[in-house]
């Protein structure tokens, strides 16, 4: 499942997610709000739990945040970046036909940031 997902995904590094939040993407942390106050979190990063995903960002659902649309480019965010590829590809088969994640995920995008990558 995880490898069909990821063949559809243009993941990006660390560096390519932060470049693409810089350019406007929307970065969405689905991390739970207690591994959030663990880990750490990206101070620019939309928390959007994992469970609300799909009816948060869907531009059809009337729970949807106002800047949903199909053609937003999201960038999805777990803690190593197994989830996320998931999610991005649930994002997808709603039509965030930009939606991807990142590589190794908020791990990896905190050690690239602390130069430790």
């Amino acid at each position: 499942m995880l490898e069909e997902a990821r063949s559809r995904l243009r993941r990006l590094t660390p560096e390519q997610a932060q470049a693409a939040h810089e350019a406007g993407a929307l970065v969405v942390d689905i991390r739970p709000e207690a591994q959030r106050a663990i880990e750490g979190e990206l101070a620019f990063a939309t928390p959007i739990e994992r469970n609300v995903l799909e009816w948060r960002l869907d531009p059809s659902s009337d729970a949807a945040l106002p800047v949903a649309d199909h053609d937003l480019e999201v960038v999805v965010l777990c803690q190593e970046g197994y989830t996320s590829s998931l999610a991005a590809a649930a994002l997808q088969e709603l039509g965030i036909h930009r939606a991807t994640d990142v590589i190794g995920g908020y791990a990896a995008w905190r050690a690239w940031r602390d130069g430790r990558a």
